[in-house]
């Protein structure tokens, strides 16, 4: 089985400094409906590298660990689905004259052909799934939200 390496782009109306939140355990809260990190070790600093976060659906859990982090230009996490896939996200921010681009890659090793199967789906849509980052965080500040 190979690893999946998506990378796509996405536009934030607000420079690095104040984006980078948005990229963070707690700064997804605002933003992705139903996400709701668990830290197991109280994190005063969610970006902090080692701070470990879990999330969980009805179908997975998955442990993510601040693997590096250069503020205000990237983050990365390691993403680990005991039986399904591992891997890391990364997000990188560049200032732009209209705010921050912001580029996320997945680099994901299925660990079944189940999983393998899923991340080929994944990785098609991906485009798509970057797109509704922005669309979400562009809701979010439309209606007052902050970074």
């Amino acid at each position: 089985m190979d690893r999946r390496v998506v990378t796509a782009a996405l536009h934030v109306p607000l420079p690095p400094e104040v984006a980078f939140r948005l990229f963070t355990a707690r700064g997804e809260r605002d933003w992705v409906p139903g996400w709701e990190p668990l830290f197991p070790v109280a994190a005063a600093d969610d970006t902090a590298p080692g701070t470990v976060r879990l999330t969980s659906s009805p179908d997975e859990e998955t442990t993510w660990l601040v693997a590096a982090r250069d503020f205000p230009r990237s983050v990365s996490y390691a993403r680990i689905t005991p039986g399904v896939r591992a891997g890391t996200v990364t997000v990188a921010l560049a200032a732009t004259a209209a705010g921050s681009e912001v580029t996320v890659t997945y680099d994901m090793t299925p660990l079944t052909p189940a999983a393998a199967r899923a991340l080929d789906a994944f990785a098609a849509d991906y485009p798509s799934f970057i797109r509704s980052w922005e669309e979400l965080i562009t809701a979010h500040l439309v209606r007052g939200g902050t970074a």
